[in-house]
């Protein structure tokens, strides 16, 4: 997978917050040896759904399915945090997923 980066149009307007989503977040967070690439976007995607963060979470929905997660396993990982962090935060995660999952044809 090639490595992730903050969207660039974002640098005219916050530069520093662009370099250190890249160097630290993207480019070591990300990069250590602890997790998978797939386990990581399983922890972000749970994350991001469970503190309903649908602004970040359609980007890294895309990433999981790129780091070999499949729409199956996303979709049973949110149906579990339903009973963890809220149906209504589910319900947006999973049909975000849906979106995601028609445009790619996953």
């Amino acid at each position: 997978m090639p490595k992730q980066s903050a969207p660039r149009e974002l640098a005219g307007i916050a530069p520093k917050l662009v370099e250190v989503t890249d160097e630290v977040l993207f480019g070591d967070v990300w990069q250590r040896p602890g997790l998978s690439p797939r386990d990581r976007s399983l922890v972000t995607v749970s994350a991001l759904a469970a503190l309903y963060r649908g602004e970040q979470l359609g980007y890294h929905l895309g990433v999981a399915l790129d780091n070999g997660l499949t729409v199956e396993e996303l979709s049973e990982a949110i149906t579990h945090l339903a009973f963890y962090a809220g149906w209504p935060n589910a319900m947006t995660a999973i049909t975000r997923l849906k979106q995601i999952a028609d445009e790619s044809g996953a």
